[in-house]
């Protein structure tokens, strides 16, 4: 999960230096096809199974459907908003996960981690400063983000399991590739519209499209694994880690550094973040109880 916490910020740059440049559904099907040939190699090497169980496969479309939706809705909030802005309005998901860990999947989320969940979220809120009047509604598509994300992390909680993870990042992303060919090749009177029009990259752009497939498919690889051996209840809170990694990425990249009560906001919610992490490891070091 923290692999994913590096690599995450880092894909969303990528993705922020193209906004002007590559259209959205061109940046996402260069996205979802890097998915399919990088990993379809390692699925044939070690004799990984593409056709699971109709539960999985059912699950796996529906995760495909979602990770499209949050993907797009994030890189369309990049085209108007600094990096640790839009990474800090989608950290209501880390506590929107909390509740789902606890209320749908019935994991044990014992009051300290959530008094510290809750204390992060208040940090967040420090960080989000959101200028409505500036940018208008395109604000609001964060906070779409992290709903979508935490169905989507709990989808992949209920699968992660039954499912190696590289198979399933293959599988979902054979499933993305024809919707958003399909999305591509629509009716050339929505063709006007910029994110349906497809452009070709120059070199540099090109390069960076690579990266953006390579490094995304290996941030949502090392998530999926880390949910094959944790609760999410467990990670999400790490996700806070996130942020700092965007403020840091933001200012080397764009020259965007948040003021004094964001930074404060950040510290908070690394530290409960931290706190979580350490609490967990004194838990998982305690002896089990003995058997009745």
């Amino acid at each position: 999960m923290l692999g994913f916490c590096v690599l995450a910020p880092m894909t969303d740059a990528i993705a922020k230096s193209l906004g002007d440049s590559i259209p959205l559904l061109q940046l996402l099907l260069t996205r979802f096809a890097a998915q399919v040939i990088l990993l379809l190699p390692f699925v044939w090497y070690s004799g990984s199974i593409l056709a699971p169980s109709r539960r999985v496969v059912r699950l796996t479309a529906i995760r495909t459907v979602l990770h499209i939706f949050g993907i797009g809705m994030m890189f369309s909030a990049l085209r108007y908003l600094p990096l640790a802005d839009a990474v800090a309005i989608a950290f209501v998901m880390p506590f929107i996960m909390l509740l789902l860990g606890r209320y749908i999947l019935n994991e044990e989320v014992g009051p300290r981690r959530l008094i510290a969940c809750a204390v992060g979220f208040i940090g967040t809120l420090f960080v989000v400063q959101p200028s409505f009047a500036e940018v208008g509604w395109p604000a609001l598509l964060p906070l779409g983000v992290a709903v979508v994300f935490s169905f989507f992390m709990l989808v992949t909680r209920q699968i992660a399991k039954e499912i190696d993870p590289i198979a399933l990042q293959s599988l979902s992303g054979l499933m993305a590739l024809p919707v958003l060919f399909l999305l591509i090749l629509i009716p050339n009177g929505m063709a006007e519209l910029p994110m349906f029009s497809v452009v070709f990259p120059d070199v540099g752009d090109l390069v960076l499209l690579i990266a953006l497939g390579a490094m995304g498919t290996l941030a949502h690889l090392l998530m999926s694994w880390s949910l094959r051996f944790a609760p999410s209840a467990t990670l999400a809170p790490m996700q806070y880690l996130e942020i700092p990694v965007a403020t840091a990425i933001g200012w080397l990249v764009f020259r965007d550094l948040p003021n004094g009560l964001a930074a404060f906001g950040i510290a908070l919610t690394v530290a409960s973040g931290l706190y979580i992490v350490l609490r967990e490891r004194a838990l998982s070091r305690l002896p089990a109880p003995p058997a009745v």
